[in-house]
């Protein structure tokens, strides 16, 4: 018999595989048989559960993810991003806001020679996207990332904070992380502690002020930023980016309309944006 974690990584790679064959073929509306065959279950099953690890139905999440919608989210979005602490704010399911999460920098020398003499703590998150890894110094979260593996993930977080000191334990600091993937909603302040130039971390913190179902490109970034032509700076910097999900990298996508690449894998991005398009209308 599975344990629970087990039947939640299956649903999730059947919902990843699924969401990555509509993405390729959106255009003729897979029907339903045909998706709950390529999940291996009953088109009754597959229908109830995408349903529940979604929030709607399939042919509604295929709406979500053409390249016609996210044009269309792209220039509401862009009209009206950053322009009222309305559009900022907590105001519904999963958004984010500057003033809940916080952004320390480190100084050079905490992260001089491979984080040398910072104690971490590391301890895993389970979320509708998957599981994470949450790691924190004594000042705030430093690292957050989706893993496919946990052995995997201690050791590049090893090789990240090279002389840091990394212990697998649960910290006060995760928990409002932990509570967050919970129930998808930010409840709680999260303090984040992070190294980056100061060019990174302006960045990172304007990708907090896009809201949950709303998008941006590159280019509206570098403007909000007063470097209208540091697009490409703009994207290495996204790249950069420690803090899955919470920092709402995954929110910046090319004016073509294409979702683009990420960090953690381009159907997890489709997954997350499809699921923050249909629970935000």
């Amino acid at each position: 018999m599975l344990s629970e974690s087990s039947e939640q990584h299956i649903n999730y790679q059947r919902i990843a595989e699924s969401i990555r064959y509509m993405s390729a073929n959106y255009t003729r509306q897979p029907k339903l048989d045909e998706l709950a065959d390529l999940a291996n279950v009953s088109p009754y099953h597959f229908q109830r559960l995408f349903t529940e690890w979604v929030g709607v139905s399939p042919k509604k999440f295929m709406q979500c993810l053409s390249i016609r919608h996210a044009k269309e989210v792209l220039r509401r979005s862009e009209s009206t991003l950053f322009e009222t602490a309305h559009e900022i704010g907590l105001s519904g399911t999963g958004r984010l806001h500057d003033l809940f999460i916080s952004i320390e920098a480190m100084t050079p020398g905490e992260f001089k020679q491979g984080a040398k003499g910072l104690t971490i703590s590391y301890d895993f998150v389970s979320s509708r996207f998957g599981q994470l890894i949450v790691a924190n110094t004594t000042k705030g979260v430093c690292f957050l990332g989706f893993i496919e593996n946990k052995e995997q993930a201690v050791e590049d977080l090893v090789k990240r904070y090279t002389n840091g000191h990394l212990i697998n334990q649960s910290t006060v600091l995760q928990q409002p992380v932990k509570a967050f993937f919970l129930n998808m909603k930010l409840d709680q302040k999260i303090h984040l502690h992070l190294s980056g130039t100061p060019f990174q971390l302006k960045v990172w913190e304007t990708l907090l002020r896009i809201p949950n179902g709303n998008l941006a490109t590159y280019k509206s970034i570098a403007q909000k930023i007063e470097k209208p032509m540091a697009s490409r700076a703009v994207g290495t910097a996204i790249g950069a980016n420690p803090i899955a999900y919470l920092i709402p990298c995954h929110r910046v996508i090319q004016a073509t309309g294409n979702f683009g690449g990420y960090m953690w894998g381009a159907e997890r991005k489709r997954i997350i944006l499809g699921w923050e398009g249909v629970t935000n209308e």
